[in-house]
């Protein structure tokens, strides 16, 4: 049986013996240097923080339409959906009635009006054709009642004649003084004023029948589009029932409600970038008009309104829409992964490495925004931060190990 030979044998205890030193070498620079962890790096960029809510697009005004009388309706003009204009008909009801009591108070203008031309023309020559025939009467006694006084004079007439030319002269004068008194009355118009208040009352009751007439058409007081009919020919309507709701045309607004912890950040002024979720890839611009002074407590939101000042033609009422508001941006902010920072809400902090050990260090924090989050202090850039996945604490050695 054959053995090694020493020298063979020597060799490869010192192969082996080597192995072991490499070994051990190695596994104690790893342990001096620390274990790896995974890591991401505050980095220097642009940050910008947005306020993402949900709502509807607002009509300007929601008018309801009904009728001020009772009636039948005899024709519907417009469906629902429809544009209408100012003024335009929308609902006709039964009017046959309403246009023979409008013919009756026409009728009674064209007489209160003759009645007014007569008293201003044929009452008034009348009257100065009166004064003059008493004028004349007058004339005539007063030159037989002298006469007769002179006769009576002479002894040529009887007394009796002499007394009747008196009476004769008294009844002229008095038949005189009666003229004067209507010529008077004529002239100071009590005539004319009482014809005239009769007319006005006559075109007052046309103008009623007109009026009367006129609210069985039921027009649109606005520009707008039909967004609501609940009225059939045949229908009979009671006064003030809603028959047509009309969403008034007018500047185009959206009302979202995000959170109340945004409220904070939200301001009147404030650009914003839009979408109706049926057309998700045409977005709009918009600009935050109105803030609710108060939250909603059964939510916990705020309504916002903004204006829409190019409103795009798909746009319509009561479309759901998402808003996105930017309310803060800095062009050069020391970021970090928003997940990176642990106890956000209230005390933050991160674990860095310091000395090649990790260590707790508390940071401020600035905005927020796509999933990153603003170091305001407590981390400069370019500084390695264990990520909350390595199960390490402070006080460990440890290095980084950065994690794309």
């Amino acid at each position: 049986m054959a053995f090694p030979r020493p020298d063979l044998r020597q060799r490869r205890w010192q192969l082996v013996l080597g192995a072991v030193l490499v070994l051990a070498a190695l596994w104690g620079g790893r342990a001096w240097l620390g274990t790896r962890l995974p890591a991401t790096l505050a980095a220097r960029g642009e940050l910008v923080q947005r306020v993402v809510a949900s709502g509807r697009v607002l009509a300007p005004a929601r008018i309801q339409i009904g009728s001020l009388v009772l009636g039948r309706v005899s024709r519907v003009l417009v469906e629902k959906g429809d544009r209408v204009t100012p003024d335009g008909l929308l609902v006709q009801l039964d009017d046959a009635e309403a246009k023979a009591a409008r013919a009756q108070a026409q009728a009674a203008v064209v007489q209160a009006a003759a009645r007014l031309e007569q008293v201003e023309v044929v009452s008034a020559r009348v009257t100065a054709e009166g004064l003059r025939q008493a004028e004349l009467r007058l004339e005539q006694a007063q030159v037989r009642l002298e006469r007769t006084r002179t006769l009576a004079a002479a002894g040529s007439v009887a007394q009796a004649d002499l007394d009747d030319a008196q009476k004769a002269f008294d009844l002229a004068r008095s038949q005189l003084e009666g003229a004067r008194v209507q010529a008077t009355a004529a002239a100071s118009g009590a005539d004319r004023r009482s014809a005239a208040a009769a007319l006005a009352q006559a075109k007052a009751a046309e103008q009623g029948a007109a009026t009367r007439l006129d609210q069985l058409r039921i027009r649109s007081p606005a520009a707008g589009v039909v967004v609501e009919r609940e009225v059939e020919p045949g229908d009979v309507v009671q006064a003030g029932k809603t028959l047509l709701v009309l969403a008034r045309d007018g500047a185009t607004q959206l009302s979202v409600l995000p959170d109340e912890k945004n409220l904070a950040f939200l301001a009147v002024g404030q650009k914003a970038v839009a979408s109706a979720d049926a057309f998700p890839d045409r977005t709009f611009p918009a600009t935050v008009a109105y803030i609710a002074p108060s939250v909603d407590l059964a939510r916990g939101t705020v309504e916002v309104k903004l204006d829409v000042p190019s409103p795009p033609a798909f746009l319509r009422p009561d479309m759901t829409v998402s808003v996105n508001v930017e309310v803060a941006r800095e062009p050069a902010a020391v970021v970090l992964p928003a997940d990176a920072v642990r106890d956000a809400g209230r005390d933050p902090w991160v674990l860095a490495f310091r000395d090649g050990r990790t260590e707790r260090r508390p940071v401020k924090l600035g905005i927020r925004g796509g999933g990153r989050v603003q170091v305001l202090s407590g981390l400069a850039d370019g500084e390695a931060v264990v990520l909350p996945s390595a199960a390490a604490g402070p006080g460990v050695r440890a290095r980084p190990q950065v994690v794309p």
